[in-house]
C-alpha cells in the first residue's frame, strides 16, 4: 500500500527511475523496481513466445525434457506491470511442465563442470589457488559462455545484466547521502549493485571501459574522495554497521573478480580502503558494543549481512595482506553466523523478522556461504547446522501471492543489490529444484549471482505437484497461506498470521489476526508497510509502552484485524492456531480448476492479545472450490468491538454489504446473519482523534488512496461472519454459495459443505 518512490527513506540522487503509478500498492515489496536496477531488460514486458501453444507430445526422458525446455524458452510470457510477477500461458505441456528435477549426471552438456578444487581437509584460511574466489570461480566463468548459448534463462539474464550495466555506466558515481540514523546503506547497496554488474560485463568482454568504470565507482564515491563521508576510519559509517558491511562486500567483489586486471596501484588502493574502512573496524566491532551489537544474540538480517561483508572482504584479501587481519576475522565471522544468523530461520522455515527482511538476511547468508564454498571448499555448517534452513524457500514461495508479498511488518530500506536469488543457491545445495524453478521466473532473477547459483541441468515446472496451501506453526510466526492456483494471475490467495508480537527484531506490527486477500489480479485487503524509520522511538523496543506502537502503521488499528476499545493488542500475547487443508496440489498444467470440495482453513485463538475479552477466535477459509472466502470472528468482549480492513478499492456500502471496485474488477463483501442494527462503514486510514499523542514533532506517514472498511459492534458475544465474493468472469450470482453458520471450534474440512 506504500509508494516507495515517495517515502523519505534516504533515497539517493542517483537512484534508478521508477515508472509512474496511478495508485498506491498494497503490500508491494520495498522499492521493488529498484531491485530490477534500471530494469533494462529486467521485465519480460509484452514478450510473446510460442509457448502459449498446447504441446503434449514431446520427447521422453531427461534429454527430451531439457530439449523441450530449450525449445520453449522462458516459461512466463510476460511480467505483470503492477506487481512484477510472472505471467504464465494457459497451457498443458507435459513434455516440459513436469516434476522438478536436477539432471546433472544424465545431462552433462547443460551442467556445470566439476570444480577441480576439492580440498581433503578444508579450512577457512586455506584458499583456492586461482581467482576469482568469491561465489564465481574461474571454472564457472570459463563454462558460462557455452551454457548461455544453450540455456534460455542464462541468456536472458546475461542480456539483462549487460543492459543494466549499460544504464549504470552513464550515471554519475553514487553520491554520499547520510540518511540520519539509517546511515549510508542505500549508497552501499547501490555501489554493490553497480560493481557486480560492471565486473561481470568486464569479465565477459575484457573491454577495459568496464574496468575503468568500476574503478571510477570505487574511487569517486569512496576511498579516494574527501567528498564521500568523513575523513578517517568512519568513512563507511560503522555506527550503522550494515553500511560498512555492504561496502566491504562491494569492494571485495571488485577486488576479487577483477584481481588480475587491476594495476598494482589500483589493487593496493582497493585493498587499503577495504581494510581501513571495513575490515579493521569490523574486527574491532566484535569487542565494541557500539558498532558490534549485532554480533551478540541477534538472529536477524543484521547479523547475516554484517558477517557476510566481513567474510567476503577477508576471503578477498587473504594471502595478499600479510597482517593476519583476514585470518582473525574469519575466526570470528563463521562461528558468529553459526550462533546467530542461521537461526533467523524458524523451525517452519519462516524468517523471524518479516517477509521483506527475509531478502536482506538470506542474501547475506547465501553470499557468505557461497563465498566460503568457492574460496575454501566448505560451508562449515552454515548449510546444515539449522536443519530448517531448507524450508525457507517454501516460506518465500507461499508468502508471495498474485498481489505480491504478504508484506506484514516493516519492509526495510531499498533493496538494490538484494534479491530473492538465495533460494536458487539453496535449491541447488539442498536439493530443492522447485526453488530454482520458482525463482528463475521472478523479476529479480537477472543479476550476477544468479549466473553462478543457477543449475542449468534443472527441468520441470515448480508448480507440478506443489500443494496450494501451507501452514507455518512456529509460535513466533504462526501463519498460513492458501490459493486457488500457482500460475493464474487472477487466482484467489488468502494469508493470515497469528504469531507472537515480540521477538521480531522490532520490525513487526501489533497485528495478530492480520490477513490479506488477492483475487482477479489485484489485492483487496493489504498492508500499509513501514513507517518513517527516522521517527522518534520507532525502533525503541517492543514493550507495551514502546513509542513504536504510537504510529498508525504499527498500531493495531492500522492492521486488518479486530480492535477492542480501540486499544493496541497486548505484546505478550501467545495465540494458538489450528488449520486444515484438503491437500490439493497443482498438476502439470498451468490451468488449475480446483475440485468443488477443495478447501483450506486457518483458525487462531487471539484471546491473549486483548484486554476486556473473555474469548476471541478468528478463522479464515476458502469455500466453494476456492472461489469465495469466509472470515469469521467469534467474540465475547466487555468492550466495544471494531472489525477493520484496509483496501485500495473504491467502496460502495449498502447496509450490511459493500462492493469493492479496483479498475474494472469487483469484490462483494457481505455480513452473514448480521446482528440487528449493524452496518458496514468506511473511513480514512488515519489515527483516532483520542489516540495517545505521537512524540513531539512527529507525524504519521500519510496513506493516500487507502480506505478502511469497518464493522462496529457494542460489547457482547457475537459470531461475526464476513463473506467475500470476487466477481469472477462467467460466474453468475447463483453460482455463489452461502455457507452454514458454524462456530470456529467446530470448523473442519467438511464443516461448510
Amino acid at each position: 500500500m506504500t509508494d516507495y518512490a515517495n517515502e523519505s527513506l534516504g533515497l539517493t540522487t542517483s537512484r534508478p527511475n521508477h515508472r509512474g503509478r496511478k495508485w498506491i500498492w498494497i503490500g508491494v515489496p520495498v522499492a521493488i523496481a529498484v531491485v530490477l536496477a534500471a530494469v533494462l531488460g529486467g521485465i519480460l514486458g509484452s514478450r510473446r513466445a510460442h509457448n502459449n501453444k498446447d504441446d503434449s507430445s514431446g520427447s521422453s526422458g531427461t534429454n527430451g525434457a531439457t530439449t523441450a525446455q530449450a525449445t520453449i524458452g522462458l516459461f512466463p510470457i510476460a511480467t505483470n506491470s503492477q506487481y512484477l510477477l510472472p505471467l504464465y500461458p494457459s497451457t498443458t505441456n507435459t513434455a516440459v511442465f513436469t516434476t522438478p528435477t536436477f539432471h546433472a549426471f544424465s545431462n552433462e552438456a547443460l551442467a556445470w563442470p566439476k570444480d577441480s578444487f576439492q580440498p581433503v581437509n578444508p579450512a577457512p584460511t586455506s584458499i583456492r589457488p586461482d581467482r576469482p574466489r568469491l561465489i564465481a570461480p574461474a571454472y564457472k566463468w570459463n563454462a558460462l559462455p557455452d551454457l548461455i548459448k544453450k540455456d534460455p534463462y542464462l541468456k536472458y539474464w546475461n542480456d539483462t545484466i549487460f543492459g543494466n550495466a549499460t544504464s549504470y555506466f552513464g550515471l554519475e558515481p553514487v553520491q554520499y547521502h547520510l540518511d540520519g540514523s539509517s546511515g549510508i546503506l542505500d549508497n552501499a547497496r547501490e555501489v554493490k549493485m553497480r560493481v557486480k554488474a560492471f565486473a561481470y560485463v568486464y569479465r565477459m568482454t575484457n573491454d577495459p571501459k568496464w574496468l575503468d568504470r568500476t574503478y571510477a565507482e570505487l574511487q569517486a564515491g569512496n576511498a579516494a574522495s574527501d567528498a564521500f563521508g568523513p575523513a578517517g576510519t568512519d568513512k563507511w559509517n560503522p555506527m550503522h554497521f550494515l553500511d560498512t558491511a555492504e561496502f566491504s562486500a562491494a569492494f571485495a567483489i571488485a577486488y576479487d573478480w577483477l584481481h588480475d586486471a587491476w594495476t598494482n596501484d589500483q589493487r593496493t588502493q582497493i585493498l587499503s580502503s577495504m581494510k581501513t574502512y571495513g575490515l579493521e573496524v569490523g574486527l574491532n566491532a566484535f569487542t565494541n558494543a557500539s558498532t558490534g551489537w549485532w554480533a551478540n544474540n541477534i538472529d536477524g538480517n543484521w547479523n547475516c549481512v554484517c558477517n557476510n561483508g566481513l567474510t567476503m572482504g577477508a576471503l578477498a584479501i587473504l594471502e595478499d595482506d600479510t597482517t593476519g587481519l583476514a585470518e582473525q576475522l574469519l575466526a570470528k565471522t563463521i562461528p558468529n553466523a553459526l550462533a546467530n544468523c542461521i537461526w533467523a530461520v524458524s523451525s517452519d522455515g519462516t524468517w523471524s523478522e518479516t517477509a521483506n527482511y527475509w531478502y536482506f538476511g538470506t542474501t547475506g547468508l547465501a553470499e557468505m556461504t557461497a563465498s566460503l564454498l568457492s574460496a575454501t571448499g566448505s560451508d562449515y555448517g552454515l548449510l546444515t547446522t539449522n536443519p530448517h534452513l531448507e524450508l525457507t524457500g517454501y516460506y518465500h514461495m507461499h508468502v508471495t501471492g498474485p498481489g505480491s508479498l504478504f508484506a506484514y511488518g516493516d519492509h526495510g530500506p531499498n533493496k538494490f543489490s538484494t534479491t530473492a536469488n538465495a533460494i536458487m543457491f539453496w535449491g541447488d545445495m539442498l536439493n530443492h529444484p522447485e526453488y530454482v524453478l520458482f525463482q528463475r521466473d521472478q523479476h529479480d532473477a537477472p543479476e550476477p549471482n544468479s549466473m553462478f547459483w543457477y543449475d542449468p541441468s534443472v527441468s520441470g515446472a515448480f508448480w507440478d505437484g506443489l500443494a496450494l496451501d501451507r501452514f507455518f506453526d512456529n509460535s513466533t510466526d504462526q501463519w498460513g497461506a492458501m490459493r486457488s492456483s500457482w500460475t493464474d494471475e487472477d487466482a484467489l490467495y488468502v494469508a493470515m498470521k497469528a504469531g507472537t508480537l515480540q521477538g521480531h527484531q522490532t520490525h513487526n506490527d501489533l497485528d495478530a489476526g492480520d490477513f490479506v486477500i488477492d483475487a482477479l489480479g489485484t489485492r483487496w485487503a493489504g498492508e500499509l508497510g513501514s513507517g518513517d524509520y527516522l521517527s522518534d522511538g520507532y525502533f525503541s523496543n517492543d514493550d507495551q509502552d514502546s513509542e513504536r506502537w504510537l504510529y498508525y502503521r504499527k498500531r493495531t488499528e492500522g492492521q486488518n484485524t479486530i480492535l477492542v476499545n480501540k486499544q493496541n493488542q497486548i505484546v505478550t500475547a501467545a495465540p494458538t492456531v489450528e488449520h486444515g487443508s484438503s491437500g490439493t496440489q497443482q498438476g502439470s498444467s498451468t490451468v488449475m480448476d480446483a475440485p468443488h470440495d477443495s478447501t483450506a482453513y486457518l483458525t487462531a485463538d487471539l484471546t491473549s492479545a486483548y484486554g476486556k475479552v473473555t474469548s476471541l477466535k478468528r478463522g479464515i477459509r476458502m469455500i466453494n472450490g476456492r472461489k469465495q472466502v469466509l472470515l469469521q470472528d467469534d467474540i465475547n468482549a466487555a468492550g466495544d468491538i471494531m472489525w477493520r480492513m484496509h483496501t485500495n478499492a473504491t467502496v460502495t456500502v449498502s447496509g450490511t454489504s459493500a462492493t469493492l471496485t479496483i479498475g474494472d474488477q469487483k469484490m462483494q463483501m457481505t455480513i452473514l446473519n448480521p446482528p440487528e442494527g449493524v452496518t458496514i462503514t468506511t473511513g480514512d486510514a488515519v489515527r483516532f482523534p483520542d489516540d495517545p499523542p505521537l512524540p513531539d514533532g512527529q507525524v504519521d506517514q500519510p496513506n493516500p488512496g487507502v480506505t478502511v472498511v469497518m464493522i462496529n459492534l457494542p460489547a457482547g458475544e457475537y459470531s461475526l461472519q464476513v463473506l467475500f465474493n470476487p466477481q469472477w468472469n462467467g460466474m453468475s450470482a447463483s453460482d455463489f454459495v452461502t455457507p452454514p453458520s458454524v462456530g470456529i471450534d467446530g470448523w473442519s474440512l467438511t464443516s461448510h459443505n
